[in-house]
């Protein structure tokens, strides 16, 4: 009789367990090119102008696609390294034109606050900021 009510228990407990685990709150994840264009395009406190900002986020949306696709690669760590330089660069240049200096490094700033959570995940990539 005490083996029965010991296994009954033993079973309730077991299915209490496996409940409350299968009820586990489920967060949906970003991808990463997501969260990092979310960042690039939060211009609050910049005041840019409607042309700069829909010029930005053209800007911000093919940088991202350049970043993964060169991220996401076969070529060796020296050749992405360079490729992200070159890509931090050609971007610096877009942005200093556009923006001007003070707001370029206003700015960017915000950018690099907002992405060292992100650096690790992103390896490589991150040299691009």
């Amino acid at each position: 009789m005490n083996l029965n009510k010991f296994l009954i228990a033993f079973a309730m407990v077991a299915f209490v367990g496996l409940s409350a685990q299968a009820q586990g709150l489920k967060i949906p994840k970003m991808d990463m090119a997501s969260q990092v264009l979310g960042i690039l395009n939060d211009t609050k406190g910049l005041d840019l102008s409607s042309d700069q900002q829909s010029k930005l986020e053209v800007n911000n949306k093919s940088f991202v696609d350049d970043l993964m696709k060169i991220n996401g690669s076969s070529a060796s760590d020296d050749d992405k390294k360079a490729s992200f330089l070159n890509l931090k660069n050609s971007r610096t240049k877009f942005l200093t034109d556009l923006l001007g200096s003070d707001l370029f490094k206003k700015y960017s700033g915000k950018i690099l606050q907002s992405i060292n959570p992100l650096k690790p995940k992103l390896g490589l990539a991150a040299l691009a900021f």
